[in-house]
């Protein structure tokens, strides 16, 4: 009986973490796909240009 109370944890984590990673790649995409990839633009944007605000003014 021992193997078995040995096995049971990693088995129930081995299941979760399958379950979370099917949540994941069914949650990919979709019709929130567009504003998802809009809003990450928008912060890249904003990061670039502080980026670059900061670069001109220690010149």
């Amino acid at each position: 009986m021992d193997y078995v109370s040995a096995l049971v944890p990693p088995v129930v984590m081995a299941v979760f973490f399958i379950g979370v990673i099917r949540v994941i790649v069914k949650t990919q995409g979709g019709a929130n796909k567009a504003k998802e990839d809009a809003a990450v633009d928008a912060a890249l944007a904003r990061a670039d240009g502080a980026r670059q605000g900061s670069a001109n003014t220690d010149a």
